[in-house]
């Protein structure tokens, strides 16, 4: 009974505790909207009219905040804030119109084109630290994170049965990282000797894997090397991965001729369970023994492929091809166009890196096309050179355009199958590349 009593005691002096603390909660927020409405003054209806036109948008593109700063709190120039602003919404509404009536890749294109148009809007400030744009931007953008979950996506929606079958189509895969190198190369040349262009080295690096055409692995290794460029490097790249359907294919066809575009490549052999298998951890244990620093990205992808080629554990492996890879989808789309705002987007150092990462990724299918070109000099099946290509690791839209050129010559000559093979390659290759420059350089 005396423990009853206490207990009653302590529940009455809680109850009363947290009474007064309410009535104080309560006295001082009525304090304050009667300070408040003391304070505000009644004011002419045209006067707030005119208040309302000084807040819209046309005002703010028409007649420009002075004090206006961008989202890095740094001043923007008059240009910026207007022309510049209308500049960057047309060529969203451009990025609209080749991903639904041109259907280019539609699932990169629409949510980069809106985070752009919302990035553009005056006075809201949604790229802004505070608004939710920027939220995302530094939520998994920023710190590598959501690079390394489409990793895992890709990883579990990739089979390595092509490329296991025919391994040699590994080198085309491997010719394509020459576009990444080359461009390397050519950057630091131009940054040294003209002023074109001035980028340091581990800058000329970052920009310079754009030529792989994975948009993951080029934020991976601009988080690390040029953090400053990550926005434009991330826009040029994932630009570059849904315009593969306009760059490729000229490319494609004045590196070959007409029979080379015929040529119809053997079935592939069947391989088992076990070579499937065996083959992620083999490639995780390489790349931890040479290469740790490539470890993040290519653990995540052999990490879900391993998962789906287990068989035990569907629901896993659903999960991140499905509903992982389309939800990171969304926010990185918005987070890579939350960098198309007019004050990052139209200066002279993004414009610079739209110019080498088209340098890079044409170099890198050219060099994929080649590759197969000088394998057919040598004894053996004959590889279609269209597949080389597909060396770039813009999974799996490069092998797509593969075979949709290869049936414009020939509507029975499938080539999608023989074209993933230096696809995933390309994946493994640029990762591995990434690596390379990351342990150099850094």
């Amino acid at each position: 009974m005396k423990s009853f009593v206490i207990k009653f005691l302590a529940l009455l002096m809680l109850m009363g505790s947290v009474s007064l603390f309410a009535n104080d909660a309560v006295q001082n927020v009525n304090s304050e909207q009667a300070q408040k409405a003391e304070s505000y003054e009644p004011k002419p209806f045209m006067h707030m009219i005119e208040n309302f036109l000084h807040s819209t948008g046309m005002n703010a593109l028409i007649n420009p905040n002075p004090n206006e700063l961008n989202a890095h709190g740094h001043t923007m120039s008059d240009f910026h804030k207007s022309w510049g602003r209308v500049i960057m919404i047309l060529v969203t509404f451009l990025l609209f119109w080749l991903a639904i009536k041109k259907g280019f890749e539609p699932l990169l294109l629409l949510p980069i084109a809106f985070g752009g148009l919302l990035a553009n809007i005056p006075v809201a400030g949604i790229a802004g630290e505070n608004g939710f744009l920027g939220i995302i931007y530094h939520m998994g953008l920023s710190n590598q994170l959501f690079p390394i979950l489409i990793f895992m996506g890709v990883g579990a929606m990739t089979d390595f049965g092509p490329l296991l079958s025919n391994p040699k189509t590994a080198l085309l895969g491997g010719a394509a990282q020459f576009g990444i190198f080359g461009t390397l190369v050519g950057a630091v040349t131009l940054s040294q000797y003209t002023d074109i262009f001035n980028f340091t080295l581990q800058q000329s690096s970052a920009v310079a894997i754009i030529g792989g055409a994975d948009g993951p692995t080029s934020i991976f290794i601009a988080t690390q090397l040029a953090p400053e460029l990550l926005g434009a490097i991330a826009v040029a790249s994932y630009s570059y991965m849904a315009m593969v359907p306009i760059i490729q294919p000229p490319i494609m066809k004045a590196l070959t001729n007409d029979a080379e575009r015929r040529i119809k490549m053997s079935t592939l052999r069947h391989v088992s369970r076990a070579e499937k298998l065996a083959f992620p951890i083999m490639v995780l244990v390489l790349a931890i023994l040479i290469l740790p620093d490539a470890t993040p990205l290519i653990g995540a992808f052999m990490f879900g492929n391993f998962l789906k080629e287990s068989g035990v554990v569907d629901r896993l492996s659903d999960t991140m091809q499905n509903a992982l890879i389309n939800i990171v989808t969304i926010f990185l789309g918005l987070a890579v166009g939350s960098k198309l705002a007019a004050d990052q987007f139209l200066v002279p150092e993004t414009l610079a890196i739209l110019a080498l990462g088209i340098v890079a990724f044409s170099v890198g299918t050219a060099a994929g096309v080649i590759m197969a070109k000088i394998m057919n000099l040598f004894p053996g099946n004959k590889i279609n050179p269209l597949i080389g290509s597909a060396g770039v690791s813009a999974v799996p839209m490069a092998a797509r355009v593969s075979n949709k050129v290869g049936m414009e010559y020939d509507r029975t000559n499938m080539l999608l199958m023989h074209a993933m093979g230096p696809n995933v390659a390309g994946v493994i290759g640029s990762a591995v590349a990434a690596g390379i420059l990351i342990s150099i350089f850094q």
